[in-house]
């Protein structure tokens, strides 16, 4: 069986480093916040080309600390609106939900999976007061115009970047915030729950740097109602042994979509669009077919697994029943479709020409 993810050989070449770093850890006796922590924030922020790092729990705990920061410091207030792409992973509409505010949701272009900007303007109204990207599958959204709609209606742009580590449309700085998770299958993945917020307002990454600790910076002096949200001390001693490597292993996820991209010549199966560029570094690598859940059949029957990212669209989960008398036929038709390819930075090149093969072969 060819696994859709292995986790274990992934984390196999790290673990001589590991077992250093986590001494380190345990005979340093510090536990919480503490120099692997400062160290990651540093060199992550660095990475990010951004000037500020705050590690926090997980990426949905990023992204409330970030509208939790802003509504602190007075950019936005409980019941302002925020668009959001209709397809992502419900815990982006979670975040907004969790912060008071409210979701809208807006369809994706079908080639990219990514927000439509052309859509945008339509769903704004005198409470819009942000958007919320999601830099879905690895692939960036189209963010010159969507910052452009945004700098033309004031509103705030914030990043759901926790599928696209690495992945970069521009050098030129902003104020964004940007929401990142390390969960273990991410790109850049620990081995356990971790996120972080980046950022260039210094502003709101002190806020954020409180409110995940109580909303203290002092001990035992609160200056807001905060939470207990911070990145593991030994997550983010494994995360700094792994980061150096990230740009090799997403080129090798690149070098792989490029002959998927390349070598697959199956009418029935419909290929992820990519310019070939760096805005795109393939967390995952998805298809679409008509008859999905026959290809998923048969190429598990072949040996190999795949996954479906995502099954139920977020409208229509039973989670967000305020939203399910909508209809979004984009979004709809995507959930109905996708599937996720194996993809992955051990993935071997015979495993890579067999995957092609198969697909190559299934007629139905």
């Amino acid at each position: 069986m060819i696994p859709f993810l292995d986790l274990k050989k992934i984390n196999a070449a790290y673990e001589v480093e590991f077992h250093e770093k986590l001494k380190s850890v345990l005979y340093g006796g510090w536990f919480i916040l503490g120099k692997e922590v400062k160290l990651f924030e540093s060199n992550f922020a660095e990475f990010c080309k951004k000037k500020y790092c705050v590690g926090v729990g997980n990426g949905l705990d990023a992204l409330i600390l970030i509208f939790k920061g802003y509504i602190q410091i007075g950019k936005l207030q409980k019941g302002d609106e925020v668009i959001v792409p209709a397809n992502t992973y419900i815990a982006t509409i979670i975040a907004i939900l969790q912060a008071d505010l409210i979701p809208v949701l807006v369809e994706p272009k079908l080639e990219t999976y990514n927000l439509n900007p052309d859509l945008i303007e339509a769903k704004i109204s005198n409470k819009t007061k942000a958007i919320l990207v999601v830099h879905l599958y690895g692939q960036l959204a189209e963010m010159d115009k969507i910052n452009k709609i945004a700098n033309q209606n004031k509103l705030l742009v914030i990043e759901d970047a926790a599928q696209s580590h690495g992945a970069f449309y521009d050098d030129k700085p902003n104020f964004n915030a940007v929401a990142y998770s390390f969960y273990p299958g991410k790109n850049l993945g620990a081995l356990g729950d971790g996120g972080a917020v980046v950022t260039n307002d210094a502003e709101l990454s002190k806020v954020i740097s409180s409110l995940r600790n109580y909303g203290s910076t002092i001990k035992y002096k609160n200056d807001f109602i905060g939470i207990n949200s911070r990145l593991d001390e030994i997550q983010a001693a494994f995360l700094n042994v792994k980061l150096p490597n990230l740009n090799a292993e997403n080129q090798i996820r690149c070098s792989i979509a490029k002959r998927y991209l390349l070598e697959i010549n199956n009418t029935k199966i419909t290929l992820p669009f990519w310019n070939f560029s760096s805005n795109h570094v393939f967390h995952l690598f998805v298809v679409r077919c008509e008859n999905r859940d026959e290809l998923q059949s048969y190429l598990k029957q072949n040996g190999i697994e795949t996954m479906i990212h995502y099954p139920i669209a977020p409208h229509q989960q039973k989670a967000l029943e305020n939203w399910n008398h909508l209809s979004f036929p984009i979004t709809e038709k995507i959930h109905n479709e996708v599937l996720s390819l194996p993809i992955s930075p051990v993935l071997t090149i015979i495993e890579v020409d067999f995957i092609i093969q198969k697909l190559n072969e299934w007629t139905f």
